[in-house]
């Protein structure tokens, strides 16, 4: 079986009914890989291609919004974006500022600016529920894989919440 969508094209399913997309887009001077994914086809709605499309359109957008509400937790001692923000400071030491694209003074907000945009993936059989609908995976060192922070966003593209991969 397969669904048809003007921005996805064909999504064919594969033996055991889950879809899968994938595309590179360019965001800036960078490539974000885009993953659309659901396990049963049967769970995907033309709402939800239209929602995951309007998402791939409005990247530059979602980022923003995901940079922004990874600054509202900076001042929180115990979110996980601080966390993250320490353990870069604490792991990488002299080096951090090679990785930095600004610096103004405010590490926070200069770690948080130099975060690359990796990937965006969209759950698309979660589409109006209370799980998240999209990741945004941010990475300071693209190299190291397992130290990234996660935005989750509902399928309005509000933010849900910011979390690390651990």
């Amino acid at each position: 079986m397969a669904i048809e969508h003007d921005f996805f094209g064909l999504l064919e399913s594969g033996p055991d009914g889950s879809i899968f997309w994938s595309e590179n887009v360019e965001l800036g001077d960078q490539n974000v890989t885009v993953d659309l994914t659901a396990p049963d086809q049967e769970d995907v709605s033309p709402a939800a291609l239209d929602a995951a499309a309007a998402m791939v359109s409005a990247l530059e957008e979602l980022d923003r919004r995901g940079r922004s509400a990874m600054l509202s937790e900076v001042d929180d001692r115990a979110s996980e974006v601080t966390e993250y923000i320490l353990m870069q400071q604490q792991t990488l030491g002299d080096e951090l500022e090679d990785l930095l694209v600004d610096i103004s003074g405010d590490a926070a907000v200069d770690i948080i600016r130099s975060l690359q945009l990796m990937s965006m993936t969209i759950l698309a059989d979660e589409h109006g529920g209370e799980d998240p609908f999209a990741v945004l995976e941010y990475a300071l060192d693209p190299d190291a894989a397992d130290d990234v922070l996660l935005v989750n966003l509902a399928s309005d593209a509000s933010v849900l919440s910011v979390t690390s991969a651990d």
